[in-house]
């Protein structure tokens, strides 16, 4: 292209900032994003925004040009959240003077915070993944905002991962842009994809290098645009060597640098001065950057090990075994090293005049020192967690000296706590892991947990609460259901005139269903807590003899103010009729439309599968979160808050997945079905199984199946149209006859047992990790069925070539929705996929009597194969549908309500 007269990147907060030639290189800050902070998460799900305006001070005056602000995360209101928090931030002149990079996968959110924020942004960011129509209506929405973007190398193939494609990407992109858009090209940032090197796979040798010369070829060739990118993935496959890692992200910075890169995310703390690398780890390093060997792998990671201090790990330092005792008990607890304890234990036990003192005084002072550091975010979950392995087993060793001293002394009581609290997941529900995870939580805290398990009815908690005098009451629940289980309990609690706390918790649960629906229920306090930093605080106030009743009367204020503030806003929303929704349905041609008739029809049933295939299809993030531990994987590893914890958590993780699968401690099993199948009355799916039949193995050839689906009716913009799963189903009267499959994929055969062993022994780090291993392990067999339908049993992408981040992505053609999900979120539907595989009868899974799947680490849902079928969120459903699927299900009206009551519109 003929080079034109030079034009700059100019942004602006309250002050301009532009990017020239001159410029030094612009570091983004991304503390302020929920993936990337767990304390801004945590912050922003309590809506603490002062506190996160602080994050974002914090971040400004340590040096960042521009601040990265996402508020992508399952349990928030992202729009709400970036409205709010983009509001706060440029009422202070000191955060508002540098500008803002809106950051999210929504486009909903990122339009929400175009429309508030000052200056001139960046958007963060689109690509070509949804195609080039969908890519230029949002490119020139934020041309109309006057913003810059960021474009991912990403088209509908998939992630650029090598030069071709990055160059092929790029200068398609720009030319859609300045071409089609008119969008200026010096507002044109492109992020080309930063993957990680040395992994020992011949195809990532020239992930750095590829970077650099397609940095080099767009700052050539395509005029006036910038290049960006974060750093510390390509030192991934160092992750625990801090010094390899920042001579790597130096080195590969040094030379995208003088490429043209001028840009990116990079972590400070994590770069060593260029010319202060030692020559021959440089060699090393920029042999695997610039790919100038072929075993440059293989060099760099024997000379990794020669590294001085590569690890805080690498020598093990025993000079704390010299301090006082305390001190030693104290260090035991707060590093979790269980090794010398009872050593420890057994020499405060001779020093104390009763055994009891031991818990008392030592013990506790230790895990004082645990809940503090915890509190102040200087400890993470999963350290938390083995701290209380070392402490049940001190106080396991004290207990037959306790028992002999009471022998001796009668009128001797037990250690006394902060509290007693009793757990439970509701009746019908069986998740259990961040409940557990809160107990270990609170029992390090000194308050003795009164676990009931899973499934509880709501008599066997009250008659518990009673008999064991519990000061408060902690509920927990994962599937929709049993957001109804806690509003029955707590009008149980008001009319058996209950005056304990109530504790509200679980995925499905949120300040606002517990505001609205429980907290009115019941006139002492409500509280939902979202996580278990915030329970050990929650708890703490509630049981504070001194001010509690103030601060039961605040809680009662707060959540009547966030009702009354909640239905104000969720009434302005507006909602069409059913007879105008489908009206405005989604519509296929189906006289054009890709069908694929697969392979073959039919059940089937897999047996004792090898866990092994599914370690590569893990998404690992959903672990980390599990933990408490916030950030994508694999970033999460290098983060400069929960880095070094995340890692530990991982190596602790892969140590017994490996177990696992060795010794064959959990069982895997599947049963899946495709069949023809199509549309009718509009909203319905009706399994054919006459069709074909000799190639359907079904005893019931002549029984009907019918899948109901549910369809949007939020008034939304003109031309959008009103999904429900049927439609991407031909209907009958098109004379077309399609498909459709279903699946229940298990590994969670075992895991109880495992988890019940670990707990035997004290041990409630691995009791939690094996729960939370089998549950990844549920959604991999999960991804991988998928891919094995859509390729083999199906085959209607038999040419499919995609990664693990491509699958995490739903870069695949063809959707594998979930009832209970957001297109979905009718778990009735869990009767028909059982009843057509037999899923009980032929793997064992069962369902509760609030559809909940039995084992836990199971997961089950549709396959729908055309091309235009996607992901999306029903939302909420006026009343006219709920009586219409009530009719159509052969059910009574008050019990559709009870089932879609989540989903029910205020009309």
């Amino acid at each position: 292209m003929k080079e034109a007269k030079p034009k700059y990147l100019k942004l602006s907060g309250l002050e301009p900032l532009l990017v020239t030639p001159d410029s030094n290189f612009i570091n983004v800050g991304e503390r302020t994003n929920v993936a990337g902070s767990k304390k801004f998460l945590r912050l922003i799900k309590e809506e603490k925004f002062d506190e996160a305006l602080e994050v974002a001070r914090h971040q400004v005056e340590g040096g960042a040009q521009i601040i990265d602000i996402n508020m992508d995360d399952g349990l928030i209101d992202g729009k709400h959240a970036m409205v709010k928090f983009l509001n706060l931030v440029i009422a202070e002149p000191d955060i508002a003077r540098v500008p803002i990079m809106i950051d999210s996968s929504k486009w909903e959110i990122i339009e929400a915070g175009l429309q508030v924020v000052q200056g001139k942004c960046v958007v963060n960011s689109i690509s070509l993944k949804e195609g080039e129509e969908e890519f230029i209506r949002q490119a020139k929405l934020i041309k109309r905002y006057g913003a810059a973007v960021i474009v991912m190398a990403f088209d509908e193939v998939g992630q650029a991962d090598n030069l071709e494609r990055r160059i092929e990407i790029a200068e398609r992109s720009y030319n859609v842009l300045v071409d089609k858009v008119k969008f200026a090209p010096e507002d044109i940032i492109f992020d080309l994809n930063i993957f990680p090197v040395a992994t020992g796979m011949e195809e990532h040798r020239r992930n750095a290098i590829d970077f650099i010369e397609g940095t080099r070829w767009v700052r050539n060739n395509l005029p006036h645009c910038s290049v960006s990118g974060g750093v510390s993935n390509v030192s991934f496959s160092f992750r625990g060597n801090n010094p390899v890692r920042e001579a790597m992200h130096s080195v590969f910075l040094y030379h995208a640098i003088k490429a043209g890169m001028n840009m990116g995310i990079v972590n400070p703390a994590m770069l060593e001065i260029y010319d202060d690398i030692p020559k021959d780890l440089l060699a090393h390093v920029e042999d695997v950057i610039l790919n100038r060997r072929d075993d440059a792998t293989e060099r760099l990671l024997d000379f990794a090990e020669t590294v001085v201090g590569k690890t805080k790990e690498s020598t093990v330092d025993l000079s704390w075994r010299e301090e006082p005792l305390q001190n030693r008990i104290t260090r035991a607890l707060v590093k979790g090293i269980d090794q010398y304890i009872i050593e420890d234990i057994e020499e405060a036990r001779q020093k104390a005049t009763k055994p009891l003192e031991v818990i008392e005084g030592n013990l506790m002072t230790g895990m004082n020192v645990v809940g503090d550091l915890f509190g102040s975010g200087k400890m993470f979950l999963p350290q938390v967690v083995k701290s209380a392995r070392v402490m049940k087993k001190a106080v396991a060793y004290l207990e037959p000296f306790i028992e002999e001293e009471k022998l001796k002394n009668p009128q001797l009581t037990d250690a006394k706590g902060a509290g007693k609290i009793l757990m439970a997941t509701v009746k019908g529900d069986v998740h259990d892991i961040g409940k557990n995870i809160v107990s270990v939580v609170l029992a390090c805290n000194n308050y003795e947990i009164v676990d009931l398990g899973v499934m509880v009815p709501p008599e066997k908690i009250i008659y518990a609460a009673i008999e064991h005098n519990v000061d408060i009451i902690g509920l927990s629940g994962l599937i929709t259901p049993s957001l109804d289980e806690m509003v029955f309990l707590a009008k149980e609690m008001q009319r058996q005139n209950f005056q304990v706390p109530l504790l509200i918790g679980g995925a499905t649960t949120s300040k606002a269903h517990t505001a609205v629906k429980i907290d009115p229920q019941y006139k002492s306090a409500v509280v939902h807590v979202n996580d278990a930093s915030r329970a050990v605080t929650v708890v703490g106030d509630l049981l504070q003899k001194e001010s509690s009743d103030a601060y039961k009367e605040n809680l009662k204020l707060d959540y009547e103010a966030f009702r009354d503030k909640f239905l104000k806003r969720t009434k302005k929303k507006e909602y069409k009729s059913l007879q105008l929704a489908r009206a405005n349905k989604f519509k296929i041609d189906w006289n054009t439309a890709e069908i694929v008739k697969p392979k073959k029809l039919g059940v089937q049933v897999i047996e004792n599968f090898d866990l092994g295939k599914l370690v590569d299809f893990i998404d690992w993030s959903p672990f980390f979160r599990s933990w408490d531990l916030h950030g994508k994987y694999p970033d999460i590893l290098s983060d400069e808050v929960v880095g070094k914890q995340a890692s530990e958590l991982y190596a602790d993780a892969q140590e017994m997945l490996s177990k696992i699968i060795k010794e064959k401690q959990l069982k895997a099993k599947a049963v899946f079905g495709l069949f023809p199948a199509n549309t009718i009355d509009e909203d319905d799916i009706e399994i054919n199984l006459s069709v074909s039949s000799s190639e359907v193995e079904n005893k019931e050839k002549n029984e009907a199946f019918v899948f109901r689906t549910l369809r949007q009716q939020l008034q939304r913009r003109e031309g959008v149209p009103d999904y429900a799963l049927a439609d991407f189903i031909a209907p009958k009267e098109s004379g077309k006859q399609d498909y459709i499959g279903c699946f229940c994929v298990t590994t969670g055969f075992g895991t109880a047992e495992l988890a019940a062993e670990y707990e035997k022994n004290l041990d409630d780090y691995n009791a939690i990790m094996v729960k939370a291993l089998a549950d990844r392990l549920a959604e991999a067999f999960a991804e991988y069925l998928h891919k094995e339908v859509r390729t083999t049993h199906w085959g209607y992408a038999a040419n499919e070539d995609l990664s693990n981040e491509d699958l995490i992505n739903e870069s695949y053609k063809g959707i594998r929705p979930a009832p209970g999900y957001p297109a979905c979120p009718d778990h009735l539907e869990k009767l028909t996929i059982w009843q057509l595989l037999k899923v009980e009868e032929t793997i064992g899974v069962q369902l509760t009597e609030s559809l909940a799947m039995w084992p836990a680490a199971s997961v089950s849902g549709y396959y729908f194969a055309n091309p235009q079928a996607k992901y999306f969120g029903l939302g909420k459903i006026k009343q006219d549908q709920v009586a219409d699927f009530a009719k159509r299900k052969g059910i009574a009206l008050e019990k559709a309500k009870k089932w879609l009551a989540p989903n029910i519109a205020d009309d």
